[in-house]
Formats: C-alpha cells, structure tokens, sequence
C-alpha cells in the first residue's frame, strides 16, 4: 500500500480551463464554435467524459485528458483533437467494480471511444501508463490507427530496472522531507477522510515538484486536479491499487511487440521519476517503426515544461514526417558524445 501511495502522489496532476457544463447533463454534447464537450457511453451505465476541439480532416485521440487536454487543444488549428478521462478518472463516472479498473478496460474504453465518434482512422497519444496502453490497443485494433505517440511511457514490464545513467538520478531528494511526513502525519489523522478535497490540494503543492526537471517551471503544470472527486487521494487509492495489480500482470513478449508496424514517436525526458528514461529508448527499440524524442533535463510532463520543443515535433510527426532530433534508437544505453 506504501508503494501505491506513492504512485498516486506522482501522477494526480492537471488542470482544466473550459467550463465544466457537460458534467451535470446526460447525454446530448454541449457545442461553442468547435468545442464540445459531453459523455460516451459505455457498458454498465457508465460514462466517459470527454472534450472534443478542432476541424480538421485528421483526428487525433488523447486519452487520460485530465492531464492533456489544455495542452493538447493548440493542435486544434490543424487536427480535431478528442480527448476523454478514462473510466473511474477525471469527470468521468466512478467504478465501483474493482474488477472493471484494468488496463484491458482501457483499452476497450479506447475503441468504444472510436466507435462512438465513427473514427475509422486515427492517431493515438498515450501517456505515462497509457503509454504502454496505446500500444495494447494498436496490437488489438492495427486497422484504425495511422500513428502512435507515446509520451513518458511506463515499462513493457512492470517494475524493469535500468541502468543508473538511464534515470532520473537526483543528487538529493526533490521532495522536502520534513513537509512529506507533515503530509503523511495528516493522513494518519484521517484529514484524507474527512477533507478529502483540502488533503488533495496539499498533497498536490508538494507532489508537483516530482513531475518537472527543474523546480522553476512548477508552475507551469497549472492547478492540479483536486476539483475532480475521483482524483482526491482517498479515492485514487483503490484505482491504482487495482489497475496497477492489471498491468503487472500483463505477460507481453517483444516479439509480439515487434509486430507494431505503424509510425511511433516515443517523447521521453531525461529526469523522468515517474517512468525512467531508460524506458522510452528500450519501446523505441523494441517498435520497429518508431524514433524516440529525448528531452533534456525534463521529467514526467516534458510536454508542459518544454512545449516549445515537444508540440513542433508532434505537429511534424502527425503531419507524416520525423522531428529534425528524433533518433532511431540501436542499443539502451546513449552513445558518448
């Protein structure tokens, strides 16, 4: 359960900017001008909520849009972006199945997502956990994908280690320590429990700093998440306890990998903490067609601490070509310069 802690301290950040209407209606889309928002449905009477932003003949899917939408919606000039919060996150419905929170869930909630918007061809971002997802999807469904972006991916294998020149490999802790036990002593007075929103909202000004390379760009990941119910640590404890315990049980070989054909372009940053570096150059070498984009000195939101770098690149590779600094990737380790 400590472990699980952790891993939610890590990962419940984001931010949102356009009015939350759609949350309080059933199922008819709340449209202004390009922008849309609603829900799709999904079995057991379930919802995902979802933003939709952009005209363009190219469509791109971002899920886990808690995370991604207000940064992703730049794209909309040139793709139609539709970004959704998976099952049980964000303001989509809580999962009260335990046995519903897996990977594979995600992976159908992905194709239903397809379905509903009639997409027959489509491009795929995936992040952090969802980054070993859309490669999940793309074995399964190859027919309706053009190109994958993975983006701070996780492991194929749950828990892999590499080597020391391959992770973050801070000097010292990111974290204050004295404020991380403060933190921990108000959970143990049960304030989780009774101030779930105000716990979150702590927690989050502590947390952030382990999800950028330099703890000058904190404020550029926003406010956090805390105004979403499903994302207050008191409830993201079960989700993670559950979906985490799905992904280590996943027994997927690199030949089957291999098999992944489409264009990928894995974006990794080199002080990544939530999913090594060390991980984005071994998919990129395990997808025959893939390059991956090195950020320097980034950790896990690469695309909110150097968007200047990542979205051109993104903007080159849905358009069909390779950012000019994308490496095909031959061995783990980097080459000396």
């Amino acid at each position: 359960m400590k472990r699980v802690v952790i891993i939610l301290s890590l990962v419940a950040l984001a931010y949102g900017l356009f009015p939350h209407s759609a949350r309080g209606q059933e199922e008819q889309p709340q449209s202004v001008g390009s922008f849309e928002e609603g829900y799709v449905p999904i079995p057991d009477g379930l919802r995902l909520y979802y933003r939709k932003f952009g005209s363009g003949k190219r469509v791109v899917v971002v899920p886990l849009r808690l995370f991604l939408f207000d940064d992703f919606k730049q794209l909309s000039d040139e793709f139609t972006i539709i970004s959704f919060d998976p099952r049980n996150r964000g303001f989509s419905s809580p999962v009260q199945d335990n046995s519903k929170l897996t990977i594979n869930e995600d992976i159908e909630d992905i194709e239903r997502v397809r379905q509903h918007f009639r997409l027959q061809k489509f491009s795929l971002v995936g992040y952090s956990y969802m980054g070993l997802g859309v490669v999940l999807y793309a074995m399964k469904y190859p027919q309706h994908l053009e190109r994958l972006i993975q983006l701070g991916p996780v492991p194929l294998k749950y828990g892999t280690e590499y080597p020391k020149s391959l992770t973050a490999n801070d000097p010292q802790p990111v974290i204050d320590a004295a404020k991380l036990k403060e933190l921990e002593e108000l959970r143990k007075s049960g304030f989780d429990q009774s101030s779930p929103k105000e716990f979150c909202q702590q927690q989050w000004q502590l947390m952030r700093f382990n999800l950028v390379g330099n703890p000058a760009n904190v404020e550029k990941l926003g406010r956090g998440v805390c105004d979403m119910p499903n994302e207050w640590p008191v409830n993201l404890a079960r989700h993670f306890q559950y979906h985490f315990t799905s992904v280590q049980r996943l027994n997927i070989s690199k030949a089957e990998v291999a098999k992944v054909s489409i264009p990928v372009l894995t974006i990794h940053g080199t002080k990544d903490r939530n999913a090594p570096y060390g991980a984005g150059r071994e998919w990129a070498m395990m997808l025959p067609n893939a390059c991956l984009l090195t950020i320097e000195g980034a950790a896990h939101q690469a695309f909110a601490e150097f968007p200047e770098i990542v979205f051109p690149a993104i903007r080159t590779f849905l358009k069909g070509g390779w950012p000019a600094k994308a490496e095909r990737v031959k061995s783990l380790e980097r080459a000396k310069a």
